[in-house]
């Protein structure tokens, strides 16, 4: 594998393992003061699914790039609107809206299209030689 493809192969897993470590950041907030340590756990275990969810994606992304590639796209931008409603509801501003998102689901459609570029990439390589 030339450097250029190995490039493209390590480049979308290693954002997405780091995408998901910052999705994971966020289960951190389970822990108040006030519950027992149970509750704080079962908290914790409770806010951490979709970074579960986000690693089972990256298992498969990992085996079958094309279908992990769409799957990140989707999920990007499939939750988009979501997460801009639930924040603008609290926040009531546009432009923090936009910044929130652009750090939680963006990185997850950008991830997903580089899986298809590396796809397309090796796939092209394999046809060429």
């Amino acid at each position: 594998m030339t450097t250029s493809l190995k490039i493209w192969h390590w480049l979308p897993r290693i954002l997405c393992i780091l995408a998901i470590l910052f999705i994971s950041m966020f289960a951190l907030d389970s822990f108040a003061p006030g519950l027992t340590i149970w509750q704080q756990l079962g908290a914790f275990i409770i806010h951490l699914i979709p970074s579960l969810v986000l690693l089972i994606f990256l298992i498969v992304a990992w085996k079958w790039e094309l279908v992990g590639g769409i799957v990140f796209i989707v999920t990007g931008l499939g939750l988009s609107p979501f997460v801009f409603m639930l924040n603008y509801n609290r926040i009531h501003s546009i432009g923090m809206c936009l910044a929130i998102i652009s750090m939680i689901t963006i990185p997850f459609v950008i991830v997903g299209i580089l899986f298809l570029t590396s796809y397309f990439k090796k796939k092209k390589k394999l046809n060429t030689a």
